[in-house]
């Protein structure tokens, strides 16, 4: 098997369609994260993303998306923001991990949420976790932005589409079929933002990259609240979202949903979707109208205009969130560890890093541990900004 090296920002139009083709011959690659359009704007946005190319016959059959950072140290692209991860290959390839790390230049290679089926990496797994999904309904509709109590969708957003214009009143129909549960809560809750600040209406594709600001703006002071890092913090992530969101392909569309009250925006989220995969990314909303659970109504009518829009899975992504139990129908498994050759560099990075994501999973996998962590974290969050000791009707949640 030959193997090549290319910056991720600049493979071929016959290497990236390649890639997209790989992507549909197996639903294991189908998320927006292992599509071409991700790596390569990690690449633009902060440098050192690389793509090893597996040929056979002169074909290319694979693609392994990586950073390269100092000493021959790799890791999956957008490591800590990237919810997929995996060599992306033809149905019967199969190669040998260690040769293909030699082949890339690196002594090790650090992953954390890679998709199951990666039988190579098998050996480096040092633990594996749940990652909800939601299996979506084809609604079948036409494409819509909605108003009171129905949700817009539409077909496939293909270069230069759009998933606006009025109409569908299955909303309320559909969340009362898919999530008896909480489809009066919810419901109820909708109809009181409604009076209370105007008619409400979702658009699922806004394309008003005023809103997108708003979304990160808002999103900053969530993390700085609960004390979490803040992403936005970070220049290279900024740009990252904000040239993602211009992407229009078949297999990666940078989307951005908004619930109005109004004119007034009060939870919005942005993420990566394939033709057949949503993936829940970054959602928040305005904490001020935080006893309307905006951000479950975000997710809920996200699922609702998906569906309609012919896209099969909505990945919440792994993590133990409430919201997640609620609205997951299975869970897949993703892994994490460290791909390793024989080499100081690789033995030193893996036993820095081991530590870390021992003490974190620990923390995550206890419930009470995790309760305790959160509630010292925002307690740190409400004496740094100021804020109210009072407990929000709705927890801080979304992808990130």
């Amino acid at each position: 098997m030959k193997i090549t090296n290319h910056r991720a920002e600049e493979l071929s139009t016959p290497l990236l369609d390649a890639w997209h083709r790989t992507m549909q011959e197996s639903p294991d690659y189908g998320n927006p994260f292992l599509a071409p359009e991700f790596a390569a704007g990690v690449g633009r946005c902060r440098g050192g993303a690389h793509v090893a190319v597996l040929h056979e016959g002169g074909e290319p059959v694979g693609f392994f998306p990586y950073e390269r950072t100092a000493f021959g140290v790799g890791r999956a692209v957008g490591l800590g923001l990237s919810d997929c991860q995996a060599l992306v290959h033809r149905p019967g390839v199969t190669w040998d991990a260690r040769e293909l790390l030699r082949a890339c230049g690196l002594s090790v290679f650090e992953f954390d949420h890679l998709v199951e089926e990666q039988e190579p990496f098998g050996r480096y797994v040092t633990g594996t976790f749940a990652s909800p999904v939601i299996d979506l309904k084809d609604g079948g509709g036409a494409d819509t932005e909605t108003g009171v109590g129905s949700v817009g969708s539409g077909g496939s957003v293909g270069s230069g589409g759009s998933l606006r214009s009025v109409g569908s009143d299955g909303y309320a129909e559909w969340l009362r079929a898919t999530y008896p549960g909480l489809a009066k809560t919810t419901l109820k809750k909708e109809r009181r933002l409604g009076r209370d600040l105007g008619e409400l209406r979702f658009v699922f594709d806004e394309r008003d990259p005023a809103v997108l600001r708003r979304l990160m703006r808002w999103k900053s002071a969530q993390y700085r609240r609960t004390s979490r890092m803040d992403r936005f913090a970070r220049p290279w992530i900024v740009d990252l979202v904000e040239q993602l969101f211009q992407v229009r392909e078949e297999q990666f569309t940078g989307v951005l949903s908004v619930v109005y009250a109004g004119d007034r925006p009060v939870a919005a989220h942005f993420g990566p979707m394939s033709s057949t995969v949503f993936a829940a990314w970054f959602t928040t909303y305005d904490p001020d109208l935080r006893y309307y659970s905006p951000g479950l109504i975000m997710h809920l009518r996200m699922a609702e205009a998906a569906g309609r829009a012919g896209v099969r899975v909505l990945d919440l992504g792994r993590g133990d969130k409430e919201y997640k139990d609620w609205l997951k129908t299975r869970e897949l498994r993703v892994a994490e560890g460290f791909v390793t050759r024989p080499h100081p560099v690789a033995t030193a990075h893996r036993l820095w890093r081991r530590p870390v994501r021992g003490l974190r999973n620990t923390v995550l996998a206890h419930p009470g541990l995790r309760k305790q962590a959160d509630r010292l974290l925002k307690t740190v969050g409400r004496v740094r900004t100021g804020g109210s000791d009072s407990a929000p009707a709705e927890s801080e949640s979304g992808g990130r």
